[in-house]
């Protein structure tokens, strides 16, 4: 997997504190609350509970990744990117990273806000919402505008 990690650009485990803390807005999307366990960042995130439910007190790896591909970053003159971002195997037997998870949703990052000493990454996935905040040094890799997938594994 260590060749699938260069298109990674954030990875932690979390421990959920709480769901729906205001309230269920729609019958399928739940909104979690999390602390994660290596780095001290908080999520918040929309996800849909029929495909992947969750409980309060349960833990869960969430990943950011800029391609599903397992090969190396493509160079950033956007050559190649169409195919670099592609969800499905390519035809010739090869899959992505999101064999590795049970959970996956592509969007964008939307909005960050920078402080003193957090920050605080947004990013819309077709309407579910996710926020990260937490120590910018942990969000470097994370680019305001850019295309990203959350991937997710109990």
């Amino acid at each position: 997997m260590a060749s699938g990690l260069s298109h990674i650009v954030f990875n932690d485990e979390f421990t959920i504190d709480d769901i729906d803390k205001e309230g269920r807005k729609f019958d399928r999307v739940s909104r979690l609350y999390a602390k994660s366990k290596n780095y001290e960042m908080d999520l918040t995130l929309d996800y849909n509970i029929e495909l992947f439910p969750l409980k309060t007190g349960q833990t869960f790896t969430l990943s950011l990744a800029t391609s599903l591909s397992r090969g190396s970053v493509p160079g950033k003159d956007g050559e190649g990117e169409d195919k670099e971002q592609q969800w499905r195997p390519d035809g010739k037997g090869q899959k992505g990273i999101e064999e590795d998870y049970e959970y996956v949703m592509f969007g964008k990052v939307y909005k960050f806000d920078t402080g003193k000493e957090v920050s605080t990454a947004y990013a819309s996935f077709g309407g579910l919402l996710m926020s990260l905040t937490g120590s910018f040094r942990h969000m470097t890799n994370i680019i305001l505008g850019e295309s990203v997938y959350v991937l997710l594994r109990r």
